[in-house]
């Protein structure tokens, strides 16, 4: 069910509030309205910049943050909101609704106790309001506090009788006491007040598969709630399972098939997919949905163990062996795995082996078999254990799993501007760190980031216009395809070739040709130059910024190079020179740190390669310095929450994606949705 989704009501109301007037010295109030009409028009990730700006300027109020905290729990950041709802509550006690945002917040952080204390707060100022009420009695549903809820919704209808999102609540509440007959007539009368209330079409279908096994009336349940919600994967997964259990293989396939294509990382789809391949005898396209499903959960052991049974049938005895050692290791009491095992090691020839497994499996199968251990291996329903406490090194295998998650997405998006409008975390990206900063003369800016960071070093080298050209600094260099601007730095190279043999040799012009270079991608050439820069100014510190990135940019153009066969090189030789371009790299970036210790970006770049090397202490210590240096490095959090989650430490992860966020890095959002599946 996706009753979660009633939780959310309350922002276009809170947007209707008023915000307190300020005097700012950067017109606080106008920057104000733009971030709440961007808040408005669901450009989340742009609103909350706004409402960075404003809290720079005037961190005392409360405004900014109470709005910023509507814009994160948009985006799925709960720890944030919570975070930014508290800080507006700090500042004025008597926001209301900064409470309801962070009690929405904590109850989707489980915090449900809190969550109730805030909607009660918030009740003391608005005793009517339907959100807050629906909210506190979701709430109490979940204490499994029946008779308290029952009595909220009580109160929730006395105000607002012809409330259908209350009355599908009431009969979720109903469902969970066992009341089926009071749960149906509350879902019947909330479809007559309102026809296109998705969940209360699920929660029909759901009574109906469970109560009566009318899969024919839950079907044409699923074929409303479908209409209504075209893109949302998982309705198609339950009404493919719909049509599988009336015998409609070939709609339960494209079914399956289509709620793949809509979200590819949906482990439900892909197990039920590989389970019906395997059910028409298409093994190799089944293990191949079980492998995804491990890929994405390497402890789901329903997948693994279904897997086993198909590696067995096309006589992959090795593999299914391989699975099957894994599910022992876990649930050593599951006979049915020795079995399998046992058949496997006959088929191979292994006798003793497999006359070991045998007598195991007889053994067992001869005690009684825990119920909790028995459902646990059950490979029906493609669960796994990601519902139990997770370890550290549970996390961090979740986190590996993740990276394996393909960009493969093609569902239209309802916006066209990339990468920030609206449910940025929904989107399916690729997981990578930030990249490297380096100079630059051009930058890629977006509406989340217009101007690139100030280094204190590039404003002095750029007032003295010695550089035919503005320097800059980024990490994401934008590709050069204007002929004409290409042609600039081919002349420009002509022109330091000419003053360069007429003049006395100047580091810095040195350094302008490099530059040129660098934009060409001629990184050879231009670290020749630096090297000449370098001999005549030790301590210039851009050369060895810029040096540390020609170097890095050539061995990726030599690595390139013997990809496509171009040169042959031994493998062990390749490796080599790959840590000596690592440890050159280093050592600039080390030279630059000596000349500038307060240059973030050179502590984030060493960092960045540290975390190439697999050095992830001294790479988070990289990054901690940046950040100290330059409290608002949104791709150093980043970098270093993406760290925190690869070693599984989860809290300090979640924490520094969800400031790299606010600060703009739109994929935290992504990877904080997905790693909490």
């Amino acid at each position: 069910m996706k009753m979660k989704y009633l939780k959310y009501i309350l922002f276009f109301a809170i947007l209707c509030s008023s915000a307190a007037r300020m005097c700012a010295q950067i017109n606080t109030d106008q920057v104000m309205r733009v971030g709440q009409n961007s808040l408005y028009l669901e450009d989340y990730v742009l609103s909350i910049q706004y409402f960075n700006q404003v809290i720079a300027a005037k961190p005392y109020l409360a405004q900014p943050y109470f709005y910023r905290a509507i814009a994160k729990i948009s985006l799925e950041d709960y720890i944030g909101a919570e975070d930014d709802a508290s800080t507006a509550i700090s500042h004025n006690r008597f926001i209301t609704g900064a409470y309801e945002v962070r009690g929405v917040a904590r109850q989707n952080l489980g915090k449900l106790k809190e969550a109730v204390e805030d909607y009660d707060r918030a009740l003391e100022q608005l005793p009517e309001n339907r959100s807050l009420l629906l909210n506190k009695a979701l709430a109490l549903e979940e204490l499994k506090d029946f008779k308290k809820s029952e009595e909220t919704y009580a109160e929730l209808f006395r105000y607002h009788p012809r409330y259908d999102n209350g009355l599908v609540g009431r009969a979720r509440l109903y469902l969970a006491m066992g009341d089926t007959a009071k749960a149906s007539a509350d879902i019947d009368h909330a479809l007559q007040l309102n026809k296109n209330n998705v969940n209360a079409y699920v929660m029909r279908a759901d009574i109906a598969i469970n109560s009566a096994k009318d899969y024919a009336r839950a079907r044409d349940d699923m074929d409303e709630a479908i209409k209504l919600q075209p893109q949302f994967a998982g309705y198609f997964v339950n009404r493919a399972f719909l049509r599988y259990q009336l015998d409609d293989y070939f709609g339960a396939m494209a079914d399956f098939d289509y709620a793949v294509q809509l979200d590819p990382t949906s482990v439900p789809a892909l197990f039920n997919r590989g389970l019906l391949r395997a059910e028409v005898n298409d093994n190799n396209k089944a293990i191949d949905d079980f492998s995804k499903v491990l890929a994405l959960d390497p402890d789901n052991y329903k997948a693994m163990y279904n897997r086993a049974l198909l590696s067995k049938e096309i006589a992959d005895y090795a593999g299914s062996n391989a699975d099957l050692d894994r599910v022992i290791e876990e649930f050593p009491s599951f006979s049915g795995a020795y079995f399998v095992r046992c058949e496997n090691y006959r088929l191979m020839g292994e006798r003793a082996k497999a006359e070991r497994d045998y007598d195991r499996a007889m053994a067992l199968s001869r005690q009684a078999v825990p119920a909790d251990e028995g459902a646990d291996v059950d490979p029906d329903a493609g669960g796994s254990r990601s519902d139990r406490d997770e370890t550290q090194e549970q996390v961090a295998a979740r986190f590996t799993s993740l990276l394996t998650v393909d960009d493969n997405a093609r569902v239209k998006e309802d916006y066209a501007t990339e990468g920030i409008k609206g449910r940025v975390q929904d989107r399916n990206l690729s997981i990578e760190v930030e990249p490297m900063f380096t100079l630059s003369y051009y930058v890629t800016t977006t509406e989340i980031k217009e101007v690139p960071y100030y280094i204190k070093e590039v404003d002095d080298l750029n007032a003295t216009r010695a550089l035919r050209f503005l320097l800059m600094t980024t990490n994401r260099e934008p590709q050069l395809s204007d002929e004409e601007a290409i042609e600039k730095h081919f002349s420009s190279i002509e022109y330091y070739n000419g003053y360069l043999g007429t003049h006395t040799p100047r580091a810095v012009d040195y350094f302008g040709r490099a530059m040129d270079y660098y934009t060409l991608h001629n990184y050879a050439a231009a670290v020749a130059d630096l090297d000449r820069a370098l001999a005549l100014a030790p301590d210039f510190a851009l050369a060895y910024l810029l040096r540390a990135n020609a170097r890095m940019k050539n061995a990726e153009m030599d690595r390139l190079s013997r990809d496509t066969n171009r040169e042959g090189i031994l493998p062990e030789m390749a490796g080599q020179t790959s840590k000596m371009v690592a440890a050159e790299v280093i050592s600039d970036l080390d030279k630059v740190i000596e000349l500038s210790p307060r240059m973030a970006i050179a502590h984030y770049d060493k960092g960045n390669m540290l975390l190439n090397a697999a050095d992830y202490t001294s790479a988070l210590s990289a990054y901690t310095k940046a950040i100290e240096i330059k409290p608002d490095f949104g791709e150093a959090y980043y970098n270093r929450g993406y760290i925190y989650l690869k070693l599984g430490n989860k809290d300090a992860g979640v924490a520094d994606l969800s400031k790299a966020g606010e600060l703009g890095i739109v994929p935290s959002y992504n990877l904080l949705k997905r790693f909490a599946r």
